[in-house]
C-alpha cells in the first residue's frame, strides 16, 4: 500500500482510506459504535503515526492503551484529522502512548459516538463515520475499509435526555450489557459485523479533510484524595432521569465523617473540589461488585455552603449527571488474568469545579478510588510581569487561570455549562491569551470556522461550528472583522495580509449583505429572527439601535483600513461616511440615545462613539462618564452599565485616550471584588445569582491582556 492518494486541503489521504460506519446506516441516535482492526508488524516500528477523524467524536486505543480522543471541532465540509504519534518521539494525549505500536500483532480499537443531532460544537449530517490510516516508517500499513469490524456498544441507553440545550446526551450505561473498555479493546471481535463503506475520503457528507489546526491536548489523570464533603443518603428506585435522582438523594442525605461499607438501601456521596473549574472527565475504580449503581455529576458553585445542583426545568435545562449500573459480578478476565476491579468512566468530557460521586450500596465495601482526567492545551506560556498592587496581581492570576481553562480545541466560552466557541467571545479571549502566549492557532481557527459557516446571505454563524438559529447574533459578524484586523498586531502572525486575502471574499460578501439592511434613514436594522447583540446588560434594544450601528461603523472602518494595506480595489470609506452622517442625524440630535426617543447612550455606545471618532471633542467627557459609571454601584443611575465582557471595548476606548490609569482603577474595583469574594476564575456577569450562571467564563478574563499591556508600557 502506498501514500499516493488524493491531496485534500493539504492533507494526503492514502488510497484505500474510506469513511466507514456501522452496519446499519440509521443506527445514529445516541449510539456508541466500537470499531476494531488488527495490524501485524514484522519488527519494532521506528516512527509510527495514526491519522484519524470521526463524526462526531472518537476515543482511540492501541493494544488496550488509551491514545487520545477527538477530533477538533470542525464543519463537515472541512473535517479536521488528528495525528497521534504511536511509536517514536512524542506520544499522544496520554502519557506513554509514544510506544503503543509494537512488533507482531497490534489491536486498534476506536469508539465513535453519534448523537443523531446537531449541538453547540457539532453539525450533524445524518451519518456516523470513521476514517483512519496508520503510517509506519513512511509506509501506509493500515486504512479504514471493510476489513474493519464494528458493533454497537449496547451498554449505553439510546433513550436519554440531553445534558443541556448546548450539549450531547446524558450517559446512562449498564456495565453488565457488554464487555468493559479494557476487555473489548483487546479481545477477539467475534460475531462483529464488517464495517460499511459510507463514502470516499471526500464526498457528499464529509469533505475538505485537513490537519488539526490546534495541538492535541495533553490529558492528565489527577487522583482525587480527600473529599471536600461526605454524605450518606437513601437508595431510591431509579427513574429515567439520573440527575433528578441525584437531586432527590442529595436532598435526603446528611453529612458524615466517613464512608466505608455501604449497606443495601443506602447511597454514599463523595464530593471533591478541584480548586477551580476545569474541563474534565470524572472516573473511579471499584473493588468487586459491592454497589448497585454509580451517579457521577458535575457542579460549579455553592449556595448556602452546599454544592448547587442545577434545576433542569430552568432555561438551560442543565442535567449534568451520568449513570452507571453495576453488574452483579465480582471477577472479570483481562489478558487471561482474574481481576475484580471495575473502572467506571464516561465517554464525553464535561467540566466542573466540584465532582460528585453517588454510590448505591449492595452490602459490601466498594473501596472506591476516584480520579479526574483533565485535558489541557499545551501552551508555551510567557511569565506575567510583577504587579506592585496585590489586588491587580491577584486579578491577573484569576484571569490567567480562566484563560487557560477555557482554551481547549480553540477558545471555549465556559467550563461547566456549555464549552461552546462563540465568535464574539473570541475577541476578548484572544486579547487575554496574547498576554501570556504568541500562539495564533486558536484565533486563526475561529476566523476560519466563522468564514466556512457563512450562510446564503453572507452572514456568519455565532457558534462555531453550529447550526443554532436561536443564537444568531448580528453584531458577532462585526466581531469577526475585529478578529481579522487584530491579526496585524498579533505577536504570532507574521503575515496578516495573507490571512486577510484568504478571507477577503467572505468579508466583501458579509459587508455587502449588511449594506442591504439599511433603511431609508441610512441605518441598519436587525434582520428578523436574529439577536441584536448578546450581552448581559440592561441596554435599550430599540431600533434603529445606536450601539448596533456604531459596531457596524467600527467594522467598516477596520475593513477599509485592511483594504488600504492590501491595496485592494474594495473601499468602504464612502459607506462609513454616509453611516456616520446617518447616526449623527437620527440618534445624536439633542444628545445621544440608544434608539430614537429611547434611553440615553449606554456605556458601550459611549465607547464606540470614541472608537469611531464620532465623539469628537466630547471624547474626554464621555470617557469621564464611562469611568464614573464603572466605579459606581451596579444599580447607580447613569448610562447602562456594560457587562464584564463588553468592558473590553470600554478599556479599548479609554486606552486610545491615554487613560490607562482609569482602566486599572476599574479593574481593581470591579474584578477586585471577585478576588475579595474568593473567586479563582472570572464570572460570566457582575452577579451570577441566576439559574446556571457561569463562574468560569473566558470572555471576562480579558483584563489579563490589559494588565499586561499597561504593565509593560
Amino acid at each position: 500500500m502506498t501514500a499516493a492518494g488524493p491531496e485534500v486541503s493539504g492533507l494526503v489521504v492514502p488510497d484505500g482510506a474510506f469513511w466507514i460506519g456501522p452496519s446499519h446506516p440509521f443506527d445514529l441516535s445516541e449510539a456508541y459504535h466500537d470499531f476494531r482492526a488488527e495490524l501485524w508488524l514484522d519488527g519494532p516500528p521506528g516512527q509510527a503515526r495514526i491519522f484519524i477523524s470521526a463524526d462526531s467524536r472518537y476515543r482511540l486505543w492501541i493494544n488496550g492503551v488509551a491514545v487520545g480522543r477527538g477530533p477538533e471541532r470542525s464543519w463537515p465540509s472541512s473535517m479536521s484529522v488528528d495525528e497521534h504519534v504511536v511509536a517514536g518521539e512524542a506520544g499522544g494525549q496520554h502519557a506513554g502512548t509514544g510506544a503503543a505500536l509494537r512488533s507482531g500483532r497490534n489491536k486498534i480499537a476506536v469508539q465513535v459516538y453519534s448523537p443523531g443531532y446537531s449541538h453547540f460544537a457539532y453539525v450533524h449530517r445524518g451519518a456516523c463515520g470513521l476514517i483512519c490510516w496508520v503510517e509506519v516508517d513512511g509506509k501506509i500499513v493500515l486504512t479504514s475499509d471493510t476489513g474493519w469490524k464494528v458493533h454497537r456498544d449496547r451498554r449505553w441507553s439510546g433513550r436519554v435526555a440531553r445534558v443541556s440545550i448546548y450539549g450531547t446526551g446524558v450517559e446512562d450505561r449498564d456495565e453488565g450489557a457488554g464487555p468493559a473498555d479494557r476487555e473489548w479493546t483487546v479481545s477477539e471481535a467475534e460475531g462483529w459485523n464488517a464495517a460499511r463503506i459510507v463514502q470516499p475520503a471526500s464526498g457528499p457528507i464529509w469533505s475538505g479533510l485537513q490537519p488539526r489546526r490546534t495541538p492535541n491536548p495533553i490529558e492528565d489523570r489527577i487522583p482525587l484524595g480527600t473529599a471536600w464533603q461526605l454524605r450518606l443518603g437513601p437508595a431510591i428506585a431509579p427513574s429515567d432521569d439520573p440527575h433528578e435522582d441525584l437531586r432527590r438523594i442529595v436532598a435526603a442525605s446528611v453529612p458524615v465523617d466517613s464512608l466505608a461499607g455501604l449497606d443495601t438501601g443506602t447511597t454514599g456521596i463523595w464530593i471533591f473540589d478541584l480548586g477551580e473549574s476545569r474541563v474534565c472527565l470524572a472516573g473511579l475504580e471499584l473493588d468487586g461488585s459491592a454497589c448497585e449503581r454509580v451517579l457521577v455529576s458535575y457542579a460549579e458553585r455553592l449556595r448556602g455552603g452546599e454544592v448547587l445542583l442545577p434545576d433542569p426545568s430552568t432555561y438551560c435545562r442543565m442535567r449534568p449527571t451520568d449513570r452507571f449500573n453495576i453488574p452483579k459480578r465480582s471477577v472479570v478476565r483481562v489478558h487471561g488474568d482474574e481481576d475484580d476491579t471495575q473502572t467506571i468512566q464516561g465517554f464525553t468530557s464535561r467540566g466542573a469545579r466540584y465532582l460528585i460521586f453517588a454510590i448505591e450500596g449492595r452490602g459490601g465495601r466498594p473501596r472506591p478510588r476516584f480520579h479526574a482526567d483533565v485535558p489541557r492545551y499545551p501552551v508555551a506560556e510567557a511569565p506575567l510581569p510583577t504587579f506592585a498592587d496585590a489586588t491587580l496581581a491577584a486579578v491577573a492570576q484569576m484571569c490567567r487561570r480562566t484563560t487557560l481553562a477555557c482554551l481547549q480545541d480553540g477558545f471555549i466560552d465556559s467550563i461547566w455549562r456549555e464549552s461552546s466557541m462563540w465568535l464574539g467571545d473570541v475577541v476578548a479571549q484572544d486579547w487575554a491569551l496574547r498576554a501570556i502566549s504568541s500562539d495564533p492557532r486558536p484565533l486563526l481557527l475561529a476566523i476560519e470556522l466563522a468564514a466556512r459557516g457563512a450562510d446564503t446571505e453572507g452572514l456568519l454563524p455565532s457558534v462555531l461550528p453550529g447550526e443554532v438559529p436561536a443564537y444568531a447574533v448580528t453584531d458577532y459578524n462585526f466581531s469577526w472583522v475585529e478578529l481579522l484586523a487584530g491579526c496585524a498586531s498579533h505577536p504570532g502572525i507574521s503575515d496578516p495580509a495573507a490571512v486577510w486575502q484568504a478571507h477577503w471574499p467572505v468579508l466583501r460578501r458579509m459587508l455587502a449583505g449588511f449594506a442591504g439592511l439599511r433603511g431609508p434613514d441610512g441605518l441598519i436594522r436587525n434582520p428578523a429572527g436574529r439577536r441584536l447583540f448578546l450581552d448581559w446588560s440592561t441596554m435599550d434594544r430599540g431600533e434603529p439601535n445606536l450601539t448596533l450601528n456604531l459596531r457596524y461603523l467600527f467594522a467598516l472602518d477596520l475593513a477599509d483600513a485592511m483594504g488600504g494595506r492590501l491595496g485592494a480595489a474594495d473601499t468602504w470609506a464612502a459607506e462609513a461616511h454616509a453611516l456616520r452622517d446617518a447616526i449623527s442625524a437620527r440618534l445624536g440630535h439633542g444628545g445621544w440615545h440608544e434608539s430614537p426617543g429611547g434611553a440615553e447612550a449606554s456605556q458601550l455606545a459611549l465607547a464606540f462613539l470614541i472608537l469611531t471618532g464620532l465623539a469628537g471633542d466630547a471624547a474626554m467627557g464621555m470617557a469621564d462618564q464611562i469611568v464614573a459609571r464603572s466605579l459606581a454601584p451596579d444599580d447607580a443611575p447613569g448610562p447602562a452599565l456594560a457587562s464584564p465582557f463588553m468592558h473590553h471595548y470600554l478599556f479599548q476606548a479609554l486606552h486610545g485616550l491615554g487613560r490607562g490609569a482609569d482602566i486599572l482603577s476599574i479593574i481593581r474595583a470591579r474584578w477586585g471584588r471577585w478576588v475579595a469574594a474568593g473567586d479563582v476564575t472570572t464570572r460570566e456577569n457582575w452577579s451570577i445569582d441566576f439559574p446556571d450562571g457561569s463562574a468560569a467564563h473566558g470572555f471576562s478574563a480579558h483584563c489579563l491582556g490589559w494588565l499586561v499591556a499597561l504593565g509593560r508600557a
